[in-house]
């Protein structure tokens, strides 16, 4: 069942093509036209509209901008469907609207569904609507790591289960391996880090130094090496509050307060002013009384001693020594020292470190070994019936003589994966490199496509791997740009046929200049250009009865009255119409 059809295209601006309008049909819609009217225009429009490179050569001379508009019916469980609504996309009447728009500078931008959306959402909905095949596709179909994806797109499951967890794994050991090549490159580097952080360490915790120590020995040597002038001072001041004992004349402050606080003690009574002025004097008394005695205290314990205050040099000294290397403070020295007892227990956790990572990287190459194991049983099975299946297509596209077979191959490589007693150079997709090999005719030796296929047995090598894949991984369109290079005779009318049988389960558009395919077509396109040189809206008309044997008469004998070619066109459109 197909579960989306692209229905209709206009393009404007692009290339040879003003404003043409491409209605498709839902089976086999052939297009046909005179060299360089711009058949491949078509294939060119729609590799626009599915996110592909966008170039400002493609816009035509004298426009401003490139225009290809799509219109594509959908089902709405269709993932094509739910990816457009996720985006902001609306469909419209079970259709969704897609347009590209490239600018003659080059600027490119895209709509879907009413919406602007990135072209990279373009490409995402293509995976799900299309499959473009040209001449670039079969070239890419002659690279080893296609036609691994392809064998791998064919074995579903059975490979891609496999595949993701050795991709995962294969992730993880790259990484692993990244990291043991960081500890082990700088070892050398973290053990000279190592040592400096355990001498500073032993440094700081040999000199034990306190929180705010730093601060106090220097207020200690400040005030002792001072004594002398403190002390004298200090004994003076005491003496003019409280008196000199040697003096008994001299007068001094507290005696004065005192005589002042019992003058007012006396007639405090008789007014409360002077009664608070007379509390005020009571209470600098008792400061200067307690000034006096703390004086006194202060002289007494003043100790001028000189081991003391070498003691506290020394001290400070190698106190400094720590703030000169470590930090500004010894606040800041002991900060210093606890988050190098982290870093320290950090590096010296290294070792155990590569043991973990050793030991994890050997379970990796473990399990990665049984993976690519895996795979390989899983591919070389698809690769049996791929290339059976293949094989069998071919014999429909009048090759029937040719097989095709793929081969597995394996390098060694003393750092790779041991499986099965050999050790198998690895990459990210397992240890396999995929051949597709070709015998196009008995006897002969089976050789890489690459090598041993002409243009003509490329094209239908790749039209029967599509048609396989029709079978296995469906898209709901294929567009073929003359996929019948290089093909004649029986073998044209064998690609028309199958084809059409592949339009029974798909919408197929095929550019071709063959006439034996496009008889088989259901619906057939002609694009005209106009006596300018250019194609407008009329120049892209659809074939049918008495027009579509002129056409067909055109294409094989480029000569549309020909009465021998009017025959032969209509007995291949009998042919494809009958299946003869």
């Amino acid at each position: 069942m197909v579960v989306s059809v692209l229905e209709e295209m206009r393009i404007k601006a692009l290339g040879v093509i003003d404003d043409a309008v491409v209605e498709l049909s839902p089976g086999f819609t052939a297009v046909t036209g005179e060299t360089g009217a711009g058949k491949t225009m078509v294939v060119t429009s729609l590799g626009l509209l599915l996110g592909g490179r966008a170039d400002a050569g493609l816009v035509r001379v004298g426009a401003k901008s490139a225009i290809v508009e799509g219109r594509i019916a959908l089902a709405p469980d269709a993932p094509a469907a739910r990816r457009a609504e996720e985006a902001g996309a609306e469909l419209d009447e079970g259709a969704l609207l897609v347009s590209r728009t490239v600018s003659a500078e080059g600027r490119s931008r895209a709509h879907v569904g009413g919406r602007s959306v990135p072209v990279g959402l373009l490409a995402e909905l293509s995976d799900d609507l299309v499959a473009v095949h040209g001449q670039t596709d079969q070239q890419g179909l002659l690279r080893a790591a296609r036609q691994r994806e392809a064998l791998d797109r064919y074995a579903g499951q059975a490979v891609a289960r496999p595949l993701a967890a050795y991709r995962e794994a294969y992730r993880r050991l790259r990484t692993v391996a990244a990291e043991l090549t960081e500890l082990t490159t700088r070892a050398r580097e973290r053990a000279q880090e190592a040592d400096m952080l355990r001498f500073g360490i032993q440094e700081v915790e040999a000199a034990e130094p306190q929180p705010g120590e730093d601060a106090e020995l220097a207020a200690e040597a400040e005030r002792l090496g001072h004594a002398e002038a403190l002390a004298s001072a200090a004994t003076t001041a005491h003496g003019a509050l409280a008196g000199d004992p040697a003096d008994p004349e001299g007068v001094d402050a507290a005696t004065l307060v005192a005589g002042a606080h019992r003058a007012l003690e006396a007639v405090r009574a008789h007014d409360p002013a002077l009664a608070a002025l007379a509390d005020r004097l009571g209470e600098v008394h008792i400061l200067l009384s307690d000034i006096a005695g703390e004086l006194a205290g202060y002289a007494d314990d003043l100790d001028a001693d000189p081991l003391r205050l070498a003691a506290v040099e020394e001290r400070r000294a190698a106190l400094a020594q720590l703030t000169r290397k470590y930090g500004q403070d010894i606040t800041a020295v002991l900060g210093w020292a606890e988050q190098s007892a982290e870093r320290l227990a950090e590096l010296e956790g290294d070792d155990d470190r590569i043991g973990e990572l050793d030991a994890e990287r050997d379970a990796l190459r473990t399990e990665l070994a049984s993976l690519a194991r895996t795979l390989t049983e899983a591919r070389a099975d698809a690769a049996k019936r791929f290339a059976d299946a293949v094989t069998e297509e071919l014999a429909e596209l009048a090759m029937p003589h040719a097989r095709v077979t793929f081969e597995l191959k394996h390098n060694e490589d003393p750092e790779g994966l041991d499986i099965d007693g050999r050790t198998l150079a690895f990459g990210p997709h397992g240890t396999d490199e995929v051949e597709l090999l070709l015998a196009p005719h008995p006897g002969a030796p089976p050789r890489p496509i690459a090598k041993g296929a002409s243009g003509g047995e490329l094209s239908r090598v790749m039209l029967a791997v599509e048609v396989v894949f029709a079978d296995s991984d469906p898209v709901p369109t294929y567009l073929f740009d003359e996929v019948d290079a290089g093909v004649g005779g029986k073998a044209a009318v064998e690609v028309g046929r199958r084809l059409a049988r592949l339009a029974k389960s798909a919408q197929v558009v095929v550019v071709t200049h063959l006439p034996q395919v496009a008889a088989f077509a259901d619906r057939h396109l002609v694009v005209q250009k106009t006596d300018d040189g250019s194609v407008t809206r009329s120049g892209v008309q659809a074939m049918e009865g008495e027009d579509r044997v002129r056409e067909l008469s055109r294409m094989l004998a480029g000569q549309e009255d020909s009465e021998l070619a009017r025959a032969h066109a209509e007995e291949l459109l009998e042919a494809a119409r009958t299946g003869t």
